[in-house]
């Protein structure tokens, strides 16, 4: 049983050593019908480590795509309720601050959640956790530390900042960006925030990366911001995130189970 579940963002997919079993297509697991997005293979391995079972989604499930914030976060869901007590994602996202450059990562260090969406709505079984769970270490303050720790040992570059989940498919607009910096915002994207709710829900800790595939519109000297600059950055970012990765799966601190919700 797994005791961390890793989710790559777009074009951030990387090899990892380890693999368990054969890769599964996503479409084989979830409940629903999967649609693909450029950048995402919609697949889940498992990866054993010295200290325990890692499950790797390569590549997630956006909610602009049509799915429900229940279909989204699936697979965070399935995960804890399997024994896993972490959560570790990377996105692509675009940058809100002047000091920030392209090709830069950043672990989050705080979410707002812009997506109009909640993955807690409705009624959900109480044994999953509390209907009002505290958000206040959303992204876990130790995990974020060993983090920043290890990107020093490795020589790559990790910033800290605020990450703002919007709804897209669309990018943002100059008045809209400048609307996120005014808000506290460091970061911008389409993902995380909904599965971050859904894991610290369930009693996990996240922990969780961005990738400045881009500067947010305004800033910098690109007048248009495309997808494909988006996957760019990411296959130009692949070694480092790598580099990273593997040495975070390393470490003892990630693991350990979750206790299994009451049946």
């Amino acid at each position: 049983m797994p005791s961390v579940l890793l989710v790559s963002g777009s074009g951030l997919t990387v090899e990892l050593d380890g693999r368990v079993e054969g890769i599964a297509e996503l479409a084989e697991i979830v409940p629903f019908p999967t649609r693909a997005v450029v950048g995402h293979p919609h697949q889940l391995e498992l990866l054993e480590t010295q200290h325990g079972i890692v499950l790797y989604q390569r590549g997630r499930l956006h909610s602009y795509q049509g799915y429900s914030a229940n279909q989204t976060v699936f697979v965070v869901r399935l995960a804890a309720l399997l024994g896993a007590s972490t959560l570790i994602m990377t996105n692509a996202a675009g940058g809100l601050s002047d000091t920030q450059h392209t090709g830069q990562l950043a672990v989050i260090s705080d979410q707002i959640n812009l997506s109009g969406l909640n993955p807690l709505r409705g009624a959900l079984p109480p044994e999953w956790g509390p209907q009002f769970p505290d958000m206040v270490h959303a992204h876990d303050p130790d995990l974020r530390a060993l983090a920043l720790a290890l990107a020093t040992e490795l020589g790559i570059e990790l910033s800290s900042g605020v990450y703002a989940g919007v709804a897209g498919p669309s990018f943002e607009t100059p008045a809209e960006v400048e609307m996120l910096r005014r808000l506290g915002a460091d970061l911008v994207g389409m993902s995380t925030v909904l599965e971050v709710i859904a894991a610290r829900h369930l009693g996990m800790r996240c922990l969780c990366f961005s990738l400045i595939a881009n500067l947010a519109a305004g800033l910098g000297d690109f007048a248009v911001v495309d997808h494909e600059e988006v996957l760019q950055s990411g296959r130009a970012a692949a070694e480092k995130i790598a580099r990273l990765l593997s040495s975070l799966l390393g470490r003892p601190e990630l693991y350990g189970r979750r206790p299994r919700v009451r049946s």
